[in-house]
């Protein structure tokens, strides 16, 4: 077992439109906005950008993105990351009710040396590190859909 190599899932069920959820959700460079763990997005060009990010660890990843998909109809963003994280991550956007139903689908090895170092160790905390990010995001979105 790659210990570096992780899976991720998240569900946020956010009381708002699809078309509104999906238009904050493309707008990567708005997500510091909502999002406090993303404390830093810098476009380089019309579809990849540089991101960095803290959770609750005292540890900072930065990757680049790339857009390799953006299907409004379909209701999915892809990205392709490179750097501290390498892999690809998807949001996939759905009615769900009254609201939408946002899907989060992210498969990663992590490059960076410390986190590689303390791989076995670290794993469970690393774990729980994402899902605290990912609650923080659920909520952000939420209160900054709300405001809108």
């Amino acid at each position: 077992m790659d210990w570096s190599h992780y899976r991720f899932r998240s569900v946020w069920v956010l009381h708002a439109p699809p078309a509104a959820v999906y238009t904050a959700l493309e707008r990567a460079e708005d997500y510091p906005d909502w999002w406090p763990q993303v404390r830093q997005v810098d476009a380089i060009d019309d579809v990849s950008g540089v991101v960095r990010v803290r959770s609750v660890l005292p540890y900072e990843l930065t990757f680049t993105a790339r857009e390799v998909v953006r299907d409004r109809a379909a209701g999915v963003l892809e990205i392709e990351m490179s750097g501290d994280l390498d892999g690809w991550a998807r949001w996939t956007v759905r009615a769900h009710g009254a609201g939408t139903l946002a899907r989060y689908d992210q498969v990663v090895d992590v490059s960076k040396p410390l986190l590689r170092r303390f791989a076995v160790p670290g794993r469970p905390v690393f774990r729980a590190n994402h899902r605290l990010m990912m609650r923080a995001g659920r909520r952000g979105l939420a209160a900054y859909l709300e405001a809108v």
